[in-house]
């Protein structure tokens, strides 16, 4: 079997107002869908980042993967990797999403177009040989996948623009009472049983009075996090981790409270001496491996997020699985915005990753039925969880109408990349800017 064409699929999504430490979304988040066609007559699929950079880095790999045989994966991620260490040697600073959102990282480029095209070649593998794609990387340790409910603080709207605008389902969550309110609409219509707030937009006071709100509204049986995108200081991480020691306890953490390693390590330090055992989590400090063992020297990071569309794919995400569990590190796995071919994606890599036992993070309820191109419609979550398909490969087609749709729509827009600080700039603040720490 060899791959005779490689299909990408630019495509805008809907996205309603969030705001991070980064800024605010944009009306629209940009994806890319891809295909692999083989010889055979059989089609694998994937989903990764948007805009220009991810799409021209897929272009450029068409030389390599037309012509292809999908089994020798090994050999097309030994070139990646050539081409990485070549280009990367010549790039000021380091792989860290510090400072850029994700899928606008250059240094990300190589593995994440990688990650792309392995998922699509075992998205087709699955299909030629009829078997469900966790069960080619090793089979699955569950056969379902549990996600949490992804917090945000959000000004009011749905997203869209125009007569495409959509409606604001949880409205605007300024506030505690807010976020309870959308927290509770999540858990009613997914079943989530852990829950992340997206923090570092308001004071770290309101946003303790936040974590503290879920507490008491959900009882202890509910894991909770919050990620502020390193927008705090040491002093603000020390207190907000002093302050929320009982909420972030019994199976939450504290993710990217300020950032770099160093900071990190200088937060866990201090809490330990006061006796607070709050595990650190990271995905913006620990994006490839060889930050791993430096954050594991330094005990800065005691949860790795993973995700195998920046790692490099659902293989290299087990690679790290095992490297976590050896050095006696946690594993979770974060999420961006994405559609239903993304969320499978993520539901086989943890199905097949005994070590990954945090809920994942996902955006997927913040994007909606009408931009879903997965065929049938929108992915069910069943008590919080996405059940393992039977059908091979991801288990899901695409609607391509519905591609031809967003894709469409994706030439209309006038920007080719995710900037929140823009979208901040013109909608809350002209004279906004990112800056770390804010608090």
């Amino acid at each position: 079997m060899r791959i005779i064409e490689l299909r990408i699929h630019p495509v805008a999504v809907a996205d309603p107002p969030l705001r991070s430490s980064y800024g605010l979304h944009a009306p629209y988040a940009l994806r890319t869908i891809v295909e692999v066609v083989s010889d055979e007559g059989l089609t694998g699929i994937s989903e990764t980042y948007g805009g220009d950079g991810p799409v021209a880095a897929l272009e450029a790999a068409k030389n390599r993967v037309i012509g292809m045989d999908p089994f020798q994966l090994t050999k097309l991620w030994l070139e990646f990797v050539e081409d990485a260490d070549k280009e990367n040697a010549e790039i000021a600073g380091g792989r860290s999403q510090t400072w850029l959102v994700p899928g606008e990282n250059p240094q990300d480029r190589y593995t994440r177009t990688y990650g792309a095209i392995e998922v699509a070649c075992l998205d087709l593998i699955g299909k030629a040989v009829g078997k469900p794609l966790c069960d080619l990387v090793g089979g699955r340790a569950r056969d379902e996948v549990p996600f949490s409910a992804y917090l945000f603080y959000k000004h009011a709207g749905g997203g869209g623009l125009g007569e495409d605008a959509r409606e604001d389902e949880y409205g605007e969550c300024l506030d505690p009472q807010a976020m309870v309110r959308q927290c509770r609409q999540m858990i009613a219509q997914y079943g989530f049983r852990e829950i992340k707030l997206k923090g570092g937009v308001l004071d770290p006071d309101t946003e303790i009075a936040t974590i503290r709100a879920l507490r008491a509204e959900l009882g202890p049986n509910y894991p909770l996090r919050i990620d502020p995108n390193c927008a705090w200081s040491v002093e603000t991480s020390v207190r907000v981790g002093r302050e929320l020691k009982e909420e972030l306890s019994g199976g939450g953490y504290l993710e990217d409270p300020c950032a770099g390693l160093d900071g990190m390590a200088e937060v866990r330090r201090r809490l330990l001496e006061e006796g607070i055992q709050t595990p650190l989590a990271s995905n913006v400090a620990v994006t490839c491996f060889a930050h791993v063992p430096k954050a594991w020297r330094l005990d800065a990071v005691q949860i790795v997020l993973s995700d195998p569309h920046y790692w490099g794919g659902i293989r290299n995400l087990q690679r790290l699985a095992h490297l976590c569990e050896t050095l006696g590190m946690g594993l979770s796995m974060h999420s961006n915005n994405h559609l239903g071919v993304s969320l499978m994606t993520m539901a086989h890599a943890a199905a097949a990753t005994p070590h990954l036992k945090y809920a994942c993070d996902t955006h997927y309820p913040w994007q909606t039925e009408k931009d879903e191109v997965v065929a049938g419609g929108r992915i069910r979550f069943h008590n919080g969880c996405v059940r393992i398909p039977e059908r091979p490969g991801l288990g899901v087609d695409l609607d391509y109408d519905q591609i031809a749709r967003l894709t469409e729509r994706y030439h209309k827009l006038p920007y080719r990349k995710r900037d929140d600080e823009a979208e901040m700039r013109k909608h809350v603040d002209p004279n906004w800017k990112r800056i770390l720490p804010r608090w």
